[in-house]
């Protein structure tokens, strides 16, 4: 005999990032459109409490994206969630307007997150999930997970049901594979730009420090390091593989390639064209925002005035082939100029490794559900333009993915710009009701050819005349 089952959630979020953030208070604000109750929605995170990037929580770092990029009011601008009622519940709303300020700091990004996750019910922090599966005979997703205590310890085992899931496990820090043993050396200080506020004091100490890595992390690190440093003895160096340290695309044009309009475009392609075009666009989300360039060729400039040049050393094009200690406290980088095709040797004492992020695997999270997903060529999972894995029809209930998707969805998987509209994109579908409803069109840009059929009748055998367009 079947055990009585505890009510069913309608959807449960692995991960509390921004997205399934967003997510969680768009589905919080159902209950003020046709559902009464709402959802029964739980959400769960290993973590002790909300926390975003604190290790670049740099001061002075901005948003790469306006302030409106928030979790919800892209979807929903009358929800209490917004960035703006933040503010007017922190009695900030009119030094705010004075300050004219369309990009915010990150810090400040982080805590108007940190107010909503600590009002927002049914997010579990503290609460690691281990395993997902799906019971044919309850026809439920089975979600078990471990309470841990505040030490990161396991204190309690649990299981809960759902008829849908959301996964927004976030991305990781990536570490070139000749600097992983580095990294994990206690001794050498070699770290990720995600621990670079942890270690900030021990950074700065070091006599020469080399940044790696072209994007906004590793400018603001350098700019940071660079304020810090005393003019004439600055010891920085600052490398990069991509070309040059060019400017992120900022054109109003060019920001449409973050619409929901190329969004779609974008999953349309077949998918040998996606993987082809993806690495093109890096300079879309790669690259260094215009504010940040000029601040650091500014504080250089300014060490110029009374003469000399500034300590440091700015070089694009290269890559780290090999890396290893020299006599415990110093790390020696084996680098090759792409386009010299020549090699060289540098010794430092410190690296701060700005080398991006990595979606974080899902394969053990999901072993559960292999059998029933459906992948691509490559392996990866098959995921609808609606945001659903393509599972076996016999599962009846759908995972949806959040920043998971980026080799089917393109460049504006990880931006927060488009958090909430995905976050209405996924509540549309799950309640079939159109509760937030979306516009038409997002961008002036149309993307890839209207396909018509000529208006005119066809004689079968004769040609269309040619016409001429003055």
């Amino acid at each position: 005999m079947t055990a009585p089952l505890e009510a069913p959630h309608d959807l449960v979020g692995i991960g509390i990032g921004p997205f399934n953030l967003s997510l969680a208070a768009l589905a919080h604000g159902l209950q003020q459109h046709e559902f009464a109750d709402g959802l029964a929605t739980a959400f769960y995170d290993q973590r002790r409490d909300f926390a975003w990037h604190p290790g670049l929580l740099i001061d002075g770092a901005t948003l790469q994206v306006p302030f409106l990029a928030d979790l919800v009011t892209l979807a929903d601008p009358a929800s209490p969630w917004t960035f703006l009622n933040y503010l007017k519940h922190k009695e900030r709303l009119f030094p705010f307007y004075f300050a004219e300020r369309f990009h915010i700091q990150r810090a400040e990004y982080d805590a108007y997150c940190r107010w909503v996750a600590g009002q927002l019910p049914g997010l579990h922090f503290g609460h690691q999930v281990d395993a997902v599966r799906w019971n044919p005979e309850r026809g439920l997703f089975e979600v078990d997970f471990t309470q841990l205590d505040a030490d990161g310890e396991a204190e309690a085992l649990g299981r809960t049901y759902t008829r849908n899931l959301a996964l927004g496990i976030g991305s990781a820090p990536y570490v070139p594979e000749p600097l992983r043993p580095l990294a994990e050396a206690p001794t050498v200080p070699v770290l990720h730009s995600a621990e670079y506020l942890d270690n900030r004091q021990r950074i700065l100490g070091a006599e020469h420090v080399t940044v790696i890595g072209s994007g906004q992390s590793g400018a603001e690190v350098f700019l940071d390091l660079l304020r810090a440093r005393p003019a004439g003895r600055e010891r920085l160096t600052w490398l990069a593989r991509t070309p040059a340290f060019a400017p992120m695309e900022y054109s109003k044009l060019g920001l449409e390639h973050f619409t929901p309009d190329y969004t779609r475009y974008f999953h349309d392609l077949p998918e040998p064209v996606r993987d082809k075009l993806l690495p093109a666009q890096w300079q879309l989300h790669k690259g260094i925002d215009a504010d940040t360039i000029a601040a650091i060729h500014d504080e250089l400039y300014r060490r110029t005035l009374h003469g000399g040049w500034p300590d440091v050393v700015l070089t694009p094009g290269v890559s780290v082939r090999t890396a290893g200690r020299v006599a415990t406290t110093k790390v020696e980088l084996h680098l090759e100029h792409l386009e010299q095709g020549t090699r060289s040797r540098l010794t430092t004492d410190a690296v701060v490794l700005a080398t991006g992020y990595r979606e974080r695997p899902l394969g053990q999270l999901l072993a559960g559900l292999d059998p029933y997903l459906r992948k691509d060529s490559s392996g990866r999972p098959r995921i609808d333009d609606r945001y659903r894995m393509k599972l076996d029809p016999t599962v009846t209930g759908t995972v949806y993915v959040q920043n998971g998707e980026r080799h089917t969805h393109g460049v504006g998987s990880p931006d927060l710009g488009l958090a909430a509209w995905r976050s209405a994109t996924i509540l549309n579908t799950l309640t079939g009701k159109d509760p937030y409803p979306q516009p038409a069109r997002t961008a002036f840009t149309t993307f890839g050819l209207e396909q018509r059929e000529p208006a005119r009748p066809r004689v079968p055998g004769a040609l269309l005349p040619l016409v001429e367009h003055p």
